[in-house]
C-alpha cells in the first residue's frame, strides 16, 4: 500500500538514520549497562575511569564477559526457558477468566476490535508460585539463582525474540488489504516505503495471530502488558534474593524500590483495559520500537536499580523512606486524579465533580477541558507519571561502588559492605558515577514523555485545526507549569 501522502513524509525519531541508530544501538546499550555496572569489579568497572590506558584484556577481567567470548552470550537453555515463559503466559491468558472489552473504532472501517485482558491475574499466579518456592527454599530458590546466573543469556534470548517478532509483523503487514473483512489496517505513519524506518515504527496497526489451542492473540496489547511487565517484577524479586544471599538481609531501599515498582506493574495490569486509549494502541503500529521496548527495555533496564542494590545495599532510614514515599504518593495522586477527571468529563460531563469546569467547544463536536487539572497544563498526567518513577532512581542515592578482595577494606580504612563470601564493596572513587546507571530511567522517561507530548501536539493540531491553537493559548504549559 502506498503512503497516504507520497509527496511529504513526516518522519519521527530522526527519520531512517535515527531509526537505524535505535534499532542497532539500543541492544548494544543494554549490554553496555550490564557489563559496565557489574558484580565483578564495580559500578562502573574501575578500568573505565582511565579509558586511555585500558586494554581489552584488562576490561574483560573487570566485567562478566563469558569465557567463550561472544558464543557465551547465547545458550539453548536460556532460549528454551524464555520460550517456556512465554508459553506459560499464553496458557494463563487462555485459561484464566478475562475481561472482554471493545477497542477504539478503527480509522478505515469505523468498527472496533475486541480484546481479552487478564494480565493482572496471570502475574499473581506466577508470583504466587514463586512465593511458594521461596518459602520452601529461601533465597536459594532455583528460579532466583537461575535468573542471576543466566542474566546475560536471558537478555540475549529476549533481544533475539524481539527481532524475530519485529521481522514477522513487518513481513505479515504486506498482506493487509484495503477494506478487508479481518479489520486489519496499516498505521498512519508506518508505511513510508523506507524499510528500516517502517520496520522500526511499525507498519500494521494491530497485528493479530491465530495459534492452535490459544486462538486469536492481539500481539501488540499482549506484549505491552504481559511478559515484559511481569518479567520486570520477577527480575526485581530475583535481585532481592541475590541481596539476601550476599548479605543475609534485605535493605530498606530494596524493599522500597521493589514495592513501588511492583505496585506500578500490578496497578497497570489491573487497569489493563486503559491502554486501549493510549497512543501506543490507537496510533502506533507494532514494529521494533514497541516490541523491543516491551520485552527487552522494560524488564532489563527498568530493573537496574534493584540489580545495583543487590550488590550495594543502600540504607534509607525512616526519613529517607518517608520522603521518597511522599514523592511517589504525590506523583500517583496527580496521575490518577487528572486521568480520572478527564475520563469522568468524557463519559458523564454532568457529574458534580466536573460540571463546573470550563472547556473549549471544538468544531469536531468534542470538548477540551481548560480548567481543573487540565487547565494547569496540557499533560499534567505526564508529570505525575514521571514523578512516580523518580523514587526508583533516588533510592540508590549517590550511586557507585568498587568491589575489593577480602580484607582490603580494613587496610584502606574505608567504610563499606562485606558480603557473606568475604568480598568487600566500597564507594571510593566510584561514588556518584553509578548515577549514570541508576538515574538513567528518570532521564530517559522524562525525554520519552516530552517527545510523546510533541507527537500528541502534532496529532491534535491535525485533528482540531484552529481550535487546537485556541486551546493552547488558554492552556499555555505543556507538562510542568512554569517550566515546560
Amino acid at each position: 500500500m502506498a503512503p497516504n501522502n507520497p509527496k511529504k513524509i513526516d518522519y519521527e525519531f530522526g527519520g531512517p538514520l535515527g531509526a537505524a541508530a535505535i534499532v542497532f544501538g539500543l541492544p548494544v546499550l543494554v549490554y553496555a549497562f550490564f557489563f559496565a555496572c557489574n558484580d565483578v569489579s564495580g559500578c562502573p568497572a574501575p578500568g573505565l575511569f582511565s579509558p586511555r590506558d585500558l586494554t581489552w584484556d584488562a576490561l574483560k577481567a573487570q566485567i562478566p564477559w563469558p569465557e567463550d567470548g561472544l558464543a557465551g552470550f547465547v545458550s539453548l537453555e536460556a532460549a528454551g526457558w524464555t520460550l517456556a515463559y512465554y508459553l506459560l503466559s499464553l496458557v494463563l491468558f487462555r485459561v484464566l477468566p478475562s475481561q472482554k472489552v471493545l477497542g477504539t473504532k478503527l480509522r478505515e472501517s469505523g468498527r472496533p476490535l475486541d480484546y481479552s485482558f487478564n494480565a493482572f491475574s496471570s502475574t499473581l499466579v506466577q508470583v504466587a508460585a514463586c512465593a511458594v518456592g521461596t518459602y520452601i527454599y529461601g533465597a536459594d530458590f532455583i528460579v532466583w539463582r537461575w535468573i542471576d546466573d543466566n542474566y546475560l543469556q536471558l537478555l540475549t534470548a529476549s533481544i533475539i525474540l524481539s527481532w524475530s517478532i519485529s521481522i514477522y509483523v513487518y513481513v505479515a503487514s504486506f498482506s493487509v488489504k484495503t477494506g478487508n473483512s479481518q479489520l486489519r489496517e496499516l498505521a498512519k505513519g508506518g508505511h513510508t516505503g523506507n524499510l528500516i524506518y517502517d520496520f522500526y515504527i511499525g507498519r500494521e496497526l494491530n497485528p493479530r495471530v491465530t495459534l492452535p489451542l490459544f486462538g486469536e492473540i492481539d500481539i501488540k496489547t499482549w506484549l505491552e502488558m504481559r511478559p515484559g511487565l511481569t518479567g520486570w517484577l520477577l527480575l526485581d524479586l530475583a535481585f532481592i534474593a541475590k541481596q539476601y544471599r550476599n548479605y543475609g538481609y534485605i535493605s530498606d531501599s530494596m524493599v522500597f524500590v521493589t514495592a513501588i515498582q511492583g505496585y506500578y506493574v500490578l496497578e497497570g495490569q489491573y487497569a489493563e483495559a486503559g491502554i486501549l486509549s493510549m497512543m501506543d494502541i490507537i496510533t502506533d503500529g507494532l514494529g521494533f520500537m514497541l516490541t523491543f521496548g516491551d520485552i527487552v527495555w522494560v524488564p532489563f533496564v527498568y530493573s537496574t536499580q534493584c540489580r545495583y542494590l543487590a550488590v550495594y545495599p543502600t540504607h534509607l532510614g525512616w526519613l529517607g523512606m518517608a520522603v521518597l514515599s511522599s514523592v511517589f504518593a504525590i506523583g500517583l495522586y496527580i496521575f490518577r486524579a487528572s486521568n480520572t477527571q478527564k475520563a469522568v468529563f468524557r463519559k458523564t460531563p454532568d457529574h458534580p465533580s466536573v460540571a463546573n469546569l470550563s472547556y473549549l467547544q471544538t468544531k469536531r463536536g468534542t470538548r477540551l477541558l481548560t480548567s481543573g487539572w487540565w487547565g494547569v497544563s496540557r499533560h499534567i498526567n505526564y508529570f505525575g507519571d514521571w514523578m512516580q518513577s523518580l523514587p526508583f532512581s533516588l533510592a540508590a542515592g549517590l550511586a557507585g561502588y568498587v568491589i575489593l578482595p577480602s580484607g582490603a577494606m580494613a587496610a584502606a580504612d574505608v567504610l563499606g559492605y562485606r558480603m557473606a563470601d568475604g568480598t568487600e564493596v566500597v564507594q571510593s572513587v566510584a561514588k556518584g558515577w553509578g548515577v549514570i546507571f541508576t538515574a538513567f530511567h528518570a532521564l530517559y522517561f522524562a525525554v520519552l514523555l516530552i517527545h510523546r507530548e510533541g507527537r500528541d501536539d502534532a496529532a491534535c493540531a491535525e485533528k482540531y485545526g484552529a481550535d487546537w491553537e485556541k486551546y493552547k493559548s488558554v492552556v499555555r504549559w505543556k507538562i510542568l507549569p512554569g517550566v515546560y
